[in-house]
Parts: C-alpha cells; structure tokens; sequence
C-alpha cells in the first residue's frame, strides 16, 4: 500500500512565462508549513498567450485553494490509503468492513487505475448504476464511501472539486429519509406479552438484558457494556457511555482469551451517551444483580474478574452479543409469543411510547437519537390493542414505575413531561 504524506502549502510563487521543450510554460513554487517546498512545472503551451491564461487560472486556483497539489495519484492508491489509513482507526468494526467491500470488491476495480485529478460526475454515475444493477443496498453505501473519500481528497488538494457531490443514485431506488428509524408494529410485543416476557425472564441468565431492552430501550452493545459505576443510586438514573464490540484494527493475539469481541467501545453516536431515569422495577433488579455480583467476587476471589460489569458471568466474564440468543427464542416458543429479534424488544420500547403520545424529542433522547427521527407504521385498533391490557397489569405497572421525585439529576427540557406520561404507564412496557 502506498502511504501519503498530504501537506497544505501556506505560501506560493508562480514563475512568468518562458520557453519549455519547444513551447512555453511556467512552474509553481509551493512552501509548506514545515519549512520544505516543492516546484510543479506547467508546460506543452503552442503560444505564450495561452501559457499566460494557463497561469492567470492557476492563480486564482492557489488563491481560492484548489488548486491541485498531488496530481499524479492514482484512484486505487487513493482509496485503499483513505480506507486504511484515514478510516480504519476511526469507525467500528462493522463499518470498516462495509467500506472495505465498496472500495476493493467496486470502485478500485471499476475506477481503480485513473488517476484522481480526471474523475468526473460521469465515472461516478456510471459507477452506482454498475453497483445498482445488483444490489441497492450497497450502491447507498457506495456513494456515502464516495462523497466521503473525495471530500478528503479535495481537503488535501488531491482534487479540486468533489465530483461526488450532487451525483444521484439511480431513479429505481428509492429516497429514504435521513437517519429515519421505522418501526414495523407487527414484530413488536403489545404490554400483556411484554409482562408475560419480564415475568419468565426471571428463570433464565438473560433477566436483565430483558429489562434492559424492553423498559428502556438500550441496543444490546449498551447492555453489555454496562457497569455497576455508571447507576446513580441516589438519582437513580444510568449513564449510557460505552458499549462493548471488536476495535478496529484489532487482533485475538492482542487481548485476553475470548475478549476480541467484547472490547470496550465508544456508543453507536455521542448522542448515544447520555443518562437516562431507571425504573423502581428494574432498579430493584440491579440491587438484587450487585448483591450476587459481591457473592460470586467473595467465592471466586482468585479467578474472579472484577470488571464491574452488571451482565456478566459467574466469574465476571461480559458476555458477548450472541450470549442471549439461545435464551431468548427459548423464551418466545415456551411462552407462544412472536418469534421476533432481540433488537425489537428496543422496538417495542418505542412503539409502546408512541401509542401514548409520548414526546418525540423525549423518547429520541431516552432511545440516545441526535434528531427526531422515530416513524412508525402501527397496524390495527391502538386504542384497542392498549386499553385491553390496562386493567391486567395495573398493579405491575405501580410496582414497576420510578415515584415521581421533585428533584432532576439531570437537565433535559422535556423530561419533566415525560416523567409524568410514565406515572400512567411506562416501566412495565
């Protein structure tokens, strides 16, 4: 892989026109923040008055800050630097490999040999409508790769213009609004199999990724990543601020046995961190959690890892992401409910919240959204799928919900309503 060593120039001279091999030209002397320079000829004019227009442009170009640097590099050189280098230190795991098959299984074979300074509109559309014939997911994710690697590329003056930007996907796939999360009702629970869910959960090892899940709504990285230091025992509110995954870049060699993919991340987005109210229900479960936590610490106090974290093994272990898979589907079948995924536990979460009005921005927060950004395709009677359930699980609910507490731990414009739309109903969903 070929390594760059992009650097802005903060001063430059642009020679007069003179003769050069049989026709005219001029060069550019470029200086750079670190004290080194660079000179770039400009050369094979036919007339000097076409070297002088030449050089007249070029000017502007250094002025304005396009003008072109690092002319001769070619797209895949490009790419697999950009990839490698600038990204893979940058985003997770799972992202770097999307990114991966873009830039090495279609653009670098299908752009990969030109060099970066003669891309245009016409190569990138030609390249979405190539990927597009295939699959469209991949095509959405090429052209985020695109407008992204080439940004950078026009921020080193690799480029002088972005010729990414404004470029379309084909008309056969769809627009889908930005960062929209949609919520098919139909693989969500309703409240009556949510009870029955917590209330089975407490036979298995997976009750507190349940409660995790269902009464609050965390992704399964968050719940992993858990840890007793981040409960608020006097507020009772929990930080979300880590979540466990594979690093980028890492290798099994270089962590503890069984650890690759249970390494301590930052959260999907810095609007995932945040903290948000427990609820008295599963506060109780945390207490009854710690006290077996101490209990396993005192009996294995030689093998046992002191990690802190609340899901976690007799013997301290996090557990990985798959762990409450077996659990859970067990779960379903013995209670006849819905063969759904675990993530649509957070699903349901939210859908229950929507059915009751609560607000937007709200749960956008609790859910650790950086926009409003919740929709949800509800199928059937609302009103009907919520008020049959009410008058079962009203005591549940009292036992569950968090008292209401004059004093906030923490400053959120709209938690006060909807502190008090849980009085009539959260925890228990």
């Amino acid at each position: 892989m070929k390594k760059f060593d992009f650097k802005k120039y903060v001063e430059f001279k642009v020679y007069s026109v003179t003769t050069i091999k049989k026709g005219y030209g001029f060069r550019v002397l470029l200086k750079f923040a670190d004290g080194s320079d660079t000179t770039q000829q400009h050369a094979g004019f036919c007339s000097k008055r076409e070297a002088n227009a030449q050089r007249d442009e070029i000017i502007g170009q250094l002025h304005a800050g396009t003008y072109i640097v690092y002319g001769k590099i070619k797209v895949a050189d490009f790419m697999e630097f950009w990839l490698e280098e600038i990204m893979r230190p940058r985003i997770a795991d799972n992202s770097y490999n999307g990114y991966k098959n873009v830039v090495y299984n279609y653009v670098n074979p299908q752009l990969g040999k030109m060099y970066m300074a003669t891309l245009n509109q016409g190569y990138i559309r030609k390249l979405y409508n190539l990927i597009a014939e295939k699959y469209e997911s991949i095509a959405r994710l090429a052209k985020t790769v695109m407008n992204t690697a080439l940004d950078y590329a026009k921020s080193k003056n690799v480029i002088a213009v972005n010729p990414a930007e404004g470029v379309p996907l084909p008309k056969k796939i769809k627009k889908k609004p930005y960062r929209e999360l949609k919520i098919d009702v139909s693989k969500t629970l309703t409240l009556p199999q949510v009870f029955q869910l917590v209330e089975a959960s407490k036979a298995t090892p997976i009750h507190m990724q349940i409660l995790f899940a269902v009464l609050m709504g965390l992704r399964r990285g968050e719940i992993n990543g858990l840890k007793y230091s981040d409960v608020d025992y006097i507020n009772r509110t929990l930080k979300i601020q880590r979540q466990l995954g594979k690093k980028p870049n890492s290798k099994a060699e270089d962590v503890p046995p069984k650890m690759l993919t249970k390494q301590e991340i930052k959260p999907k987005t810095p609007s995932s961190i945040r903290e948000i109210p427990i609820p008295d229900y599963v506060f109780e479960a945390i207490l009854e959690q710690r006290r077996i936590y101490e209990k396993n610490r005192r009996r294995r106090s030689k093998e046992f890892r002191d990690w802190d974290y609340i899901c976690c093994s007799t013997y301290g272990n996090p557990r990985s992401k798959s762990y409450h898979q077996k659990y859970y589907k067990e779960l379903l079948a013995s209670l006849g409910l819905p063969d759904i995924h675990f993530h649509q536990l957070r699903n349901t979460y939210t859908t229950i919240l929507l059915k009751h009005d609560f607000n937007i921005k709200g749960i956008s927060h609790m859910l650790g959204h950086s926009k409003e950004i919740i929709s949800a395709d509800v199928y059937g009677d609302t009103a009907e799928i919520i008020e049959d359930c009410l008058y079962a699980i009203e005591p549940f609910m009292e036992e569950v919900l968090p008292e209401s507490r004059e004093e906030k731990y923490y400053d959120y414009s709209d938690l006060k309503e909807i502190e008090e739309a849980a009085e009539e109903y959260l925890a228990a969903a």
